[in-house]
């Protein structure tokens, strides 16, 4: 195998100990180097051309990718990711980072971080992610972990967590179909209604069952064409049977909650949440 074929396999991006131990010489790298077929992002740090520029910009700089950084690229819901965010060991000497704008988050791991890591694991992510971000948008990227199996609740609930985690832990649960409705427990809590996560009536899943016969149901932006037809029918039907149908869509969960709340405070207000009889 060539030297280059090895780095490839190892994710485009390896420690030259790496590739020591797998029995490459530090000849055959420095000339993998000169020929242009490897670069160096770092001393001790080799790369592919083809390799995740990402991934190479946190070996240059001494880091691992995180928190709604690394959530995002993860596939997990995260509501927005301005800045790139990193992570480094509090007594870490040797980071070095170019943009301004980058956000560093100097804190001791939760899960020990590999030597040859350049993502921190999914519990320093989440753990992060508690601490830089508002409270809803750090549950909805702890839900949105929890919904995909990529962590459990038993195990989270053992980790050493911080007191903002650990806030944020309480909370979350698996049940969330969407980041937004990860917001909605929280902002309603004070309602002091039963409200109960991805109900299912009629044949079909409702985000929320607010009482006994309120119905809030959260669009995406995929809910269009054939879909917005089938949620309609399903609206349809809900009604006939008795229950009151809220439906709103992004924009007014992060921008006109206000309005939302209005709509659903006024609709209990009125006993529309209650079973008749």
């Amino acid at each position: 195998m060539r030297v280059t074929d090895a780095v490839a396999q190892g994710g485009g991006i390896v420690r030259s100990a790496v590739l020591r131990r797998q029995g490459f010489s530090d000849r055959a790298v420095r000339v993998a180097v000169d020929a242009g077929e490897l670069v160096r992002p770092r001393r001790g740090w080799v790369a592919t051309l083809r390799s995740d520029p990402a991934l190479r910009a946190a070996a240059a700089a001494g880091v691992v990718l995180s928190c709604a950084t690394q959530a995002q690229r993860l596939g997990l819901w995260v509501l927005r990711a301005d800045a790139v965010h990193v992570a480094a060991s509090a007594h870490s000497g040797s980071v070095r980072i170019e943009d301004p704008n980058t956000v560093v988050h100097w804190a001791e791991p939760i899960v020990p971080r590999a030597p040859d890591a350049l993502v921190d694991p999914i519990e320093n992510v989440l753990a992060l992610t508690a601490s830089c971000l508002p409270f809803e948008e750090a549950l909805a990227i702890w839900e949105s972990a929890l919904e995909r199996g990529m962590v459990q609740l038993p195990v989270l609930r053992r980790l050493p967590f911080p007191g903002r985690a650990r806030e944020v832990l309480a909370q979350a649960t698996p049940f969330a179909g969407s980041g937004l409705e990860s917001f909605i427990p929280p902002r309603l809590a004070w309602l002091r209604v039963h409200i109960v996560p991805q109900a299912w009536i009629a044949g079909h899943r409702v985000d929320f069952l607010i009482g006994d016969r309120l119905v809030l149901q959260i669009d995406g932006g995929t809910h269009v064409g054939a879909q917005r037809d089938g949620d309609n029918a399903h609206d349809a039907e809900l009604m006939l049977l008795g229950y009151h149908v809220v439906r709103v869509g992004y924009a007014q969960v992060v921008h006109r909650w206000h309005v939302v709340q209005d709509t659903i405070t006024r609709a209990v207000a009125q006993g529309l949440h209650l079973a008749e009889g």
